[in-house]
């Protein structure tokens, strides 16, 4: 047993300092398609007509336009060739959103984070492949900024566009995902699809949203009594410091006003000027660890969407759509790690129970 939990921790250390001071190599990025074994890379077209409105405005403020970008693809039964396999109506793909702060990890299947993915695919019998997209990561700060937000939407957008498009798959059988920053990028991309509905260049909305250790609220945190950034500061590797840098960095010349101000950032936020509306989202399974940092944001959000959408499994027409996912015991982002402990284990085969559903 002792073996187990020392070898446990010594991955969620590793992936604490992974995310916190950057990783010893390079990582693929958003230049080029990395190829290795079992890889399958392609290039997503840049979409350049859907920058419009307040996309438009704050990609300006950033200096960002749509460029072309790799995105990676894993599939429960590897193809003959290494070509896309084209799903058949009812086989559902997961639209894979990657975490790290918006400043590191990656969607190649070497990531840490690609366990997710291949954990879907393993766990959910629907499920015939994973998509994931290169998004730009965010550097610098201020008005020096690199990559800093809308980038990783506009990234995410064109992903999403591809698979709809190019691919062919019908929108009601993506499932977005994200972990961590994953999360909130799934929350925004997903805001302005359902936003956008009005123009004939918007693909539909997701079928389905998995949201596994959103980070949900990006504006300033306070370790108030009874909140969980001090009750699970000890079962925890995420710290305020660790994330400062990479608010500045993802937020850049939009300030970091726009973190309290922007709900298309922080969804999760508690601030009473806050507002947002998640009517039209799709089914939704939120997860939360309850000895995470990010446990009260989680909660906020859940919240927020149970408000407007009503808890329920979201299957037949007038349910309830959000469902709520607390691993007691879980610190952050605990479906990533490898090991197979039964928390993780329970969640997986949660997920796949509501996948299956439909």
């Amino acid at each position: 047993m002792w073996c187990k939990i020392r070898s446990v921790l010594a991955e969620f250390w590793e992936f604490s300092d992974f995310l916190i001071t950057g990783p010893l190599k390079k990582l693929p990025n958003h230049l080029a398609i990395t190829e290795g074994s079992d890889v399958i890379g392609i290039w997503i077209p840049p979409i350049p007509e859907l920058i419009k409105d307040e996309l438009e405005i704050w990609a300006n403020i950033s200096r960002v336009t749509s460029i072309r970008i790799p995105g990676y693809w894993q599939y429960k039964k590897r193809p003959t060739v290494d070509v896309v396999a084209f799903p058949v109506p009812g086989e559902k793909i997961v639209y894979s959103l990657h975490g790290g702060a918006y400043v590191t990890f990656s969607a190649h299947r070497s990531d840490p984070t690609a366990v997710i993915g291949r954990s879907l695919l393993h766990h959910v019998d629907s499920v015939h492949g994973v998509f994931s997209c290169e998004y730009r990561l965010s550097s610098g700060e201020g008005m020096e900024a690199q990559n800093s937000f809308p980038a990783a939407l506009i990234d995410a957008l064109a992903g999403y566009v591809y698979l709809v498009k190019t691919v062919k798959v019908d929108p009601s059988d993506i499932i977005v995902e994200g972990d961590s920053a994953g999360g909130n990028l799934a929350l925004a991309l997903t805001k302005y699809l359902v936003d956008h509905q009005d123009s004939d260049l918007v693909p539909a909305p997701p079928g389905a949203l998995i949201l596994l250790s959103a980070w949900a609220d990006l504006s300033p945190q306070v370790a108030s009594p009874n909140s969980s950034w001090l009750n699970n500061a000890n079962t925890d590797y995420i710290t305020m410091d660790s994330l400062t840098n990479s608010v500045n960095s993802f937020l850049g010349p939009q300030g970091l006003d726009a973190a309290s101000t922007n709900p298309i950032i922080s969804p999760g936020s508690r601030d009473p000027a806050m507002k947002i509306d998640f009517r039209g989202f799709p089914r939704t399974f939120i997860a939360a660890g309850g000895a995470e940092v990010f446990y009260d944001m989680i909660c906020s959000l859940k919240e927020k969407m149970i408000s407007d959408l009503d808890e329920g499994d979201g299957v037949h027409p007038g349910d309830g759509k959000v469902r709520w996912h607390c691993s007691p015991d879980a610190s952050h982002d605990w479906v990533a790690f490898s090991h197979d402990d039964s928390e993780r284990l329970d969640t997986l085969k949660a997920i796949a129970a509501w996948v299956a559903e439909t």
